[in-house]
């Protein structure tokens, strides 16, 4: 199969190549070329055109929680049945946000492991899950509800170790809430990233406000998620250690405009209450990232993209969201898909597979009608998405 597209984002931060096209055999890209020359190549090869579009690397979210159900209206009736339903369908909903690979950074004990079971098995199609499993939190810490609670810095090694017997990729840590009292300890931070290393695992830790973002960065987690009141100091420390930035600005940014929007509703869910309760840190975490981002991504931080908007009737993966945050806020476009798609895989160490358009590599493309190097809204315009070379969404 040969695509050819106006332009072709190849996702490494500066190549825009024009007058290409790419050539897919099986589930990887084989060749990339000119268009004429690839027709003449692969004559037998059928052909898709998409005139005026931009072909790009499928994108990958960092930030997801596939099975988050307390913002559900009917959470109090939720099975692991229900979840298992819930959860196929929201991964499903990411191919028409161009996701083909997502990192969940905490859903419920056992569910992206399953359904990545239920993938291999054939049950089902759903993007590439990268997986935490279940958050650790000390009791009564943030997101206790849906986490995995210790105490102390053997039992924070014992369950990841329990995390990674029942299929973990990744371990996910929740250093804070939206107070400047730290949960865990350094010790236990300390214990949590050297076990994680020990067997070769790679963190995640919830750290947004101070001190526990300087603490994460002391203990050497490998991604901080959301570091809502970060520091130029501590990103310039971030880069040197290769700590990697999730800022998640749409979570927090989109949460106050839904504060604003539904905080006067009589029939707002549990989690709503909790946003309306908590109006005046969200506005705070909003100004924050206005007010930083562009200073803290020109000191070089490594920046991820991640969504975590979880709020009841949130579309699953609104990457155009984030995405478009940083584009305001003074990130270059091809800087913000880089984030989006080559960034994330060198973070997961899967970008031998994915996360460029480049020989070799799985044929996860996405086309869009329009041109993101120019305007990044134009990435939600979808005409078509490939995993692995096989066509999972078209719009």
């Amino acid at each position: 199969m040969i695509l050819t597209a106006e332009r072709i984002i190849t996702g490494d931060g500066k190549t825009v190549l024009k007058d290409q096209a790419v050539y897919v055999a099986e589930d990887k890209i084989a060749d990339i070329g000119d268009v004429s020359q690839l027709k003449e190549k692969y004559p037998d090869s059928p052909v898709k055109e998409y005139p005026g579009a931009t072909l790009l690397p499928g994108l990958i979210d960092m930030h997801v929680h596939i099975g988050f159900w307390p913002s559900h209206s009917d959470a109090a009736t939720l099975n692991d049945f229900k979840l298992a339903y819930f959860a196929a369908d929201y991964a499903k909903r990411a191919f028409a946000k161009g996701v083909t690979t997502v990192r969940d950074v905490s859903s419920p004990k056992n569910l992206c492991v399953s359904i990545n079971y239920a993938v291999g098995k054939g049950y089902l199609v759903a993007p590439r899950i990268i997986t935490t499993d279940c958050a650790i939190c000390f009791t009564g810490g943030h997101g206790w509800i849906s986490s995995i609670e210790v105490d102390g810095p053997w039992a924070v090694r014992a369950t990841i170790r329990d995390n990674i017997k029942r299929g973990a990729h990744w371990v996910k840590i929740m250093a804070s809430h939206r107070t400047d009292t730290p949960e865990f300890t350094q010790e236990e931070l300390n214990a949590a990233v050297d076990e994680a290393h020990r067997v070769g695992k790679k963190l995640a830790v919830h750290a947004g406000t101070q001190p526990s973002i300087q603490m994460a960065i002391d203990a050497g987690f490998d991604t901080i998620e959301h570091g809502t009141h970060l520091t130029i100091e501590q990103a310039k420390q971030m880069k040197e250690k290769g700590i990697v930035w999730c800022p998640t600005i749409a979570a927090y940014t989109r949460t106050y405009e839904y504060i604003l929007e539904n905080m006067n509703k009589k029939d707002l869910d549990a989690t709503g209450r909790s946003f309306v309760g908590e109006q005046a840190y969200f506005k705070d975490a909003a100004l924050a990232y206005k007010n930083n981002f562009k200073n803290l991504y020109e000191t070089g931080v490594k920046i991820v993209v991640g969504t975590d908007v979880v709020y009841n009737n949130a579309p699953a993966t609104p990457m155009s969201w984030e995405m478009g945050y940083m584009e305001k806020y003074g990130m270059p476009n091809l800087e913000i898909i880089k984030a989006a798609t080559k960034s994330c895989a060198e973070t997961l160490d899967i970008d031998h597979l994915t996360g460029e358009i480049a020989i070799g590599k799985q044929a996860d493309i996405l086309i869009v009608n329009g041109n993101p190097a120019e305007v990044i809204a134009d990435i939600e315009n979808i005409a078509e998405v490939f995993l692995g070379g096989t066509t999972v969404y078209m719009g």
